[in-house]
Parts: C-alpha cells; sequence; structure tokens
C-alpha cells in the first residue's frame, strides 16, 4: 500500500474559493499541496477575491489564478478544467455558492467548472452557526450529498461574527489529511478488471413490440462510476437505457437476453469482479413475427421460452480468485429467496432490493438493500442515493479481503 505521505504526488488538484472570510487558509492549504508534491490550480469567485488575493495564491500554486469566465483577450475553458482534475476541492464553500450548486445556478466562473467537472467533488463549508442550522442550508447539503459529492466536516469553534459554535471550516492540515484519505481509498482497485451489466434487456415480440422492464440502469452506471473512481478499469454492458454513460467509461449496448449473455460470457474469463445489475428478461418470444401483429382476435397467444441464466453459467465456470455479485429483486420472502439464489448461482454476494422498500428499485434515484455473502452474514443498509449504495456494494465486497 502506498504511504499517506505519497498519495497526493503529481495528483491535479483543482481548489474553487468562494466568497468567505475563511479563504484566507486557502493560501497555507495551497503551500501545502504544493508541498506534498500535488499539482495545483486555484479558481476564484469575484467574491472571494476581497479575502485573499489571486496573486498570493498563484504565487504559492505556481498557476495562473482564474476568476471570470472571460477576459478581453481570452476565455477561461471550464470544461477542459473540470476536465483536468483527480478532484476539485471547493473550499470555503459559502452558503451562496452551496445554494447555486445544489439548484444548477451558473454565474460565475466556480459554478461552471463545478457544472462540468467529471472528477469527485468535496467542497468545505464555512458559515457563520445560524446560516449553517438553516434548514435551507440543510436541504442544500443533503442534496449535493446526493449528487455525489463530499461534504467535510464543519467545527465547532470562534466564528467570524464573534460568535462561538458551528460553521468553521476545516483547517488546512485537516484537508490535506482528507484528501491523502481520499486518494488511498479510491486506489483500492487499481488494477482489477471489473464487468459491470445494467438496465433491461428488450425481448421482441415483432418489428414494433418487446417484452421488457422498468429498469433504468441507473444501479449499475453508479456501480460503474464508484468502481472506476476506485482505479479499476471498468467496461459496463448495458441494455437500452436512457442514462448517459459516463465520459470515459468503456461499454458495451445490447438489446437482448441472449446479446447481453454473448457479451458477458466473451470478457468473463479475463474479468476480476463481475457485478450483475442488469434486470434481465427471464422468457423470450419463441417465435418473433417478422411483420407487425394486427389486432384481429380477441386473445393473442404466445409462447415464451427460458433465457440464458446468465448469473448461474458464469457461477459455473467462475474461477477461485473471481469475485461474481447477483443482484435479487423480490416482492415476496424477500431474504430466503436471495439466499437461495445466492447458492444456486454460486455467487459470492446477493444483493437484495425489495419492490415493497419505498423509494428503492427501478427508476428511484435512491435504493435500500441488503447484501448476503456465501456464510449468510447479513449487511443491511438505510435508503440512500444509489451513488451512495454503489459506494457500500464496493466497500462491503473490498473489506471482505477479496479484493
Amino acid at each position: 500500500m502506498i504511504p499517506p505521505f505519497f498519495m497526493l504526488t503529481n495528483k491535479k488538484i483543482l481548489i474553487g474559493v468562494s466568497g468567505s472570510i475563511a479563504a484566507y487558509k486557502i493560501a497555507v492549504l495551497v503551500r501545502l499541496l504544493v508541498k506534498e508534491g500535488a499539482i495545483v490550480k486555484v479558481i476564484m469567485t469575484p467574491a472571494s477575491t476581497a479575502f485573499v488575493t489571486p496573486l498570493t495564491l498563484s504565487t504559492l500554486s505556481k498557476n495562473e489564478v482564474l476568476h471570470s469566465l472571460a477576459t478581453d483577450s481570452s476565455w477561461a475553458n471550464h470544461v477542459l478544467l473540470g476536465r483536468w482534475a483527480d478532484v476539485m476541492l471547493i473550499a470555503p464553500l459559502s452558503c451562496n455558492t452551496l445554494a447555486k450548486m445544489a439548484h444548477g445556478l451558473c454565474d460565475n466562473l466556480l459554478t461552471a467548472v463545478y457544472l462540468s467537472a467529471t472528477c469527485k467533488v468535496l467542497v468545505a463549508p464555512a458559515m457563520d452557526e445560524d446560516m449553517w442550522h438553516h434548514a435551507t442550508t440543510k436541504e442544500n447539503i443533503e442534496k449535493i450529498k446526493s449528487f455525489g459529492n463530499l461534504v467535510l466536516p464543519v467545527h465547532h469553534g470562534e466564528l467570524a461574527s464573534g460568535l462561538r459554535g458551528e460553521g468553521r471550516m476545516a483547517e488546512p492540515e485537516e484537508m490535506i489529511t482528507y484528501l491523502q484519505n481520499y486518494f488511498q481509498q479510491h486506489t483500492t482497485l487499481a488494477g482489477k478488471q471489473i464487468v459491470i451489466t445494467a438496465g433491461p434487456t428488450y425481448e421482441p415480440i415483432d418489428p414494433v413490440r418487446f417484452i421488457g422492464n422498468h429498469s433504468s440502469g441507473k444501479m449499475g452506471i453508479a456501480l460503474a462510476e464508484e468502481c472506476k473512481n476506485r482505479g479499476a478499469t471498468v467496461l459496463l454492458i448495458h441494455g437500452p437505457i436512457k442514462q448517459q454513460i459516463p465520459v470515459g467509461m468503456h461499454s458495451i449496448s445490447v438489446q437482448t437476453a441472449q446479446q447481453m449473455y454473448d457479451a458477458c460470457m466473451k470478457v468473463f474469463e479475463n474479468t476480476d469482479i463481475f457485478i450483475m445489475a442488469a434486470a434481465v428478461a427471464d422468457y423470450a418470444v419463441a417465435e418473433i413475427s417478422e411483420t407487425k401483429i394486427k389486432k384481429k382476435e380477441d386473445e393473442l397467444i404466445l409462447t415464451l421460452h427460458k433465457t440464458p441464466d446468465i448469473l448461474k453459467q458464469l457461477g459455473a465456470i467462475k474461477k477461485k480468485e473471481q469475485l461474481l455479485v447477483g443482484f435479487a429483486l423480490e416482492t415476496d420472502h424477500e431474504k430466503e429467496n436471495a439466499i437461495k439464489k445466492l447458492k444456486l448461482k454460486n455467487a459470492d454476494y446477493m444483493i437484495l432490493n425489495s419492490m415493497r422498500d419505498k423509494g428503492a428499485g427501478f427508476g428511484y434515484d435512491s435504493n435500500k438493500i441488503t447484501i448476503f455473502d456465501k456464510a449468510e452474514n447479513c449487511f443491511e443498509f438505510a435508503l440512500k442515493s444509489k451513488k451512495e449504495v454503489a459506494a457500500d456494494i464496493v466497500n462491503t465486497i473490498t473489506q471482505k479481503g477479496h479484493v
């Protein structure tokens, strides 16, 4: 394992500074990051320049500091900035910038970069206690968390108002430790080849109709992003989905269960971890009509045949060093059915979704899961965003020593 003090070497860190008195601490943060070997760039809101000068931060970072979308002679390419960084740290995060992030407002360079960032975004809030405890602030914090952003804890102490309370920004040394831990955690899957399936399959009836389900692919995509963020090489095999595939993600698009089976079998041998999150149709039409079926009779009888059981087949050929993870979406006898599927398919983990859990299942941005391992140990989790659920799943299978 790489020692923490080497974790920031050559890491590209983009710091966004918003308008708060705590901005004066960012000079120390930049100096410490550069000392740790990080490559640092800084962007500022116009309001933040009243608290710390761009000249100070550009001198310490050894890079030009940007604070406006355009000057008389050039344009700040916020898209490239958002793709350049390994991580974006917004510190201090003012109440105003927090609200803009929560609601997608884009009226300065910092918010433009945030909205186009493809890297993980960390924030260090700084505000007076009453502002920190306001219901709107709490709601906005939860909202940006649901987007996958990480929020550093605030501290209790002396505030700019002269009062003492919560809302004080984390100290620069704490941010350094947080970043070291972040990069250490997010190299846990370095060198691993991971395949994840996502979305539904569509089984054609005729040229215009099909048998399908309501899977959106959101859970599989969240898992793919989480594994990629932890250093893995990820292949996403997905059915017909409307979700946008993450930038830079290797993917294979399929339509039917047979096509997904073929794609999975082709890559399985060289896979370290295989996560079967797709909702694959159990049955397909035996005879597909070459022309659109007309509505003539009162009844239409279709003969269906079983589709390939992908998880079971992978479990049958799985090598000892490979890790196989399945999903079980159940409506009744949930735990019993999940454990039965775990054993029958020779999976290492089975992740249970219950259709009876409000806010979980197909189409939602949230999920509620229970994870079972081969020893029938049970790990239950509360309702969370699918991004957070993905982290819980990856944490569970990595902390057990399988990878």
